[in-house]
């Protein structure tokens, strides 16, 4: 592959460490993950799991943004160009189907960036990188390996075949999860494990003290080591804030559970017509059918569709 020259320097912000009591980070996965990836060598082995390549130069990618905001304050993990083609990884510990709207708004402001040399005016054609949208996900909610989400999807009012579309394509980077392409790529294999052991301590013990368990004890395993021994203190701080975001999704969750059943009440539903709706989806669940698909089936909010399956799941 041609070597390409970068059009940004990719640096790490080092943290200042304080003498105070740290807290933990609500996106610890999140900052791992990019800090993980930032490295171009990682970031290579990732494209090659995922794309089934074997490259080998790590100078062929060429970093468009890493942790630049974007837009309004959003911010995209890694967006890099390899082959011509552009591709956004975000990971996301959070389900989010607007997922699609966020990456119109960042492939638009890339493509700006691409062609803000260039006159668009002209009757020559301007080339420009085919987009690829790919989230790695490990949150809790979602127990599938793979799933798409279109931005036609929020159209109101859509009749036939939409004229503007963007898929995105999330895959699931739990243990347990997409094995062959954790096979395939060890730092993201390794990360799995690292989050699969700050989840499994945090059940124990406050996340302060989960993180310097999980931390030691991957250094001791040889999972992340390299990187954890040179990168301890950072991966530390940047794994400590506030409060544990699981439990926050959780009140989440319960809140937009709360919404949707107002909501159903307000629109004359019964007693008995909710639990009808909720043993539906539990069977739609059964056979097969995506939580975004029982969300239209019953007309009811995705969100409120996790809850009623949560309580089945009981």
């Amino acid at each position: 592959m041609t070597k390409r020259k970068n059009h940004e320097t990719v640096t790490t912000k080092k943290k200042q460490m304080s003498g105070k009591m740290l807290r933990a980070n609500k996106k610890y996965k999140d900052t791992v993950f990019r800090m993980l990836f930032s490295d171009r060598e990682n970031l290579l082995s990732l494209y090659n799991a995922i794309n089934g390549t074997t490259y080998e130069n790590p100078e062929a990618l060429e970093i468009v943004t890493l942790e630049n905001a974007i837009y309004m304050g959003m911010k995209n993990d890694l967006a890099f160009i390899v082959d011509t083609n552009l591709f956004l990884y975000e990971h996301q510990s959070t389900y989010n189907p607007n997922m699609p709207l966020r990456d119109l708004l960042y492939i638009s402001s890339e493509y700006q960036k691409l062609v803000d040399h260039r006159s668009l005016y002209p009757s020559i054609l301007q080339k420009i990188p085919a987009p690829n949208f790919i989230v790695f996900y490990n949150g809790t909610r979602k127990k599938e390996d793979r799933w798409e989400n279109l931005l036609s999807e929020a159209f109101e009012h859509l009749e036939g075949k939409p004229n503007l579309e963007l898929r995105v394509v999330t895959l699931n980077i739990n243990e347990d999860h997409n094995r062959e392409l954790m096979e395939q790529c060890k730092i993201l294999r390794e990360y799995a494990q690292y989050v699969a052991k700050v989840r499994n301590y945090t059940e124990k013990m406050k996340l302060d003290t989960a993180v310097e368990c999980t931390v030691k004890e991957c250094i001791r395993e040889g999972i992340l080591e390299e990187f954890l021994r040179k990168n301890r203190a950072e991966v530390v701080a940047v794994s400590i804030f506030e409060y544990n975001k699981e439990e926050e999704e959780k009140k989440l969750r319960e809140a937009e559970y709360e919404a949707g059943y107002d909501s159903g009440r307000q629109e004359g539903l019964t007693e008995g017509e909710l639990r009808k709706a909720k043993e539906t989806a539990a069977e739609l669940a059964k056979l097969g059918m995506a939580s975004t698909q029982i969300a239209d089936v019953l007309k009811t909010e995705e969100a409120v569709i996790f809850q009623w399956l949560e309580e089945c799941a009981k």
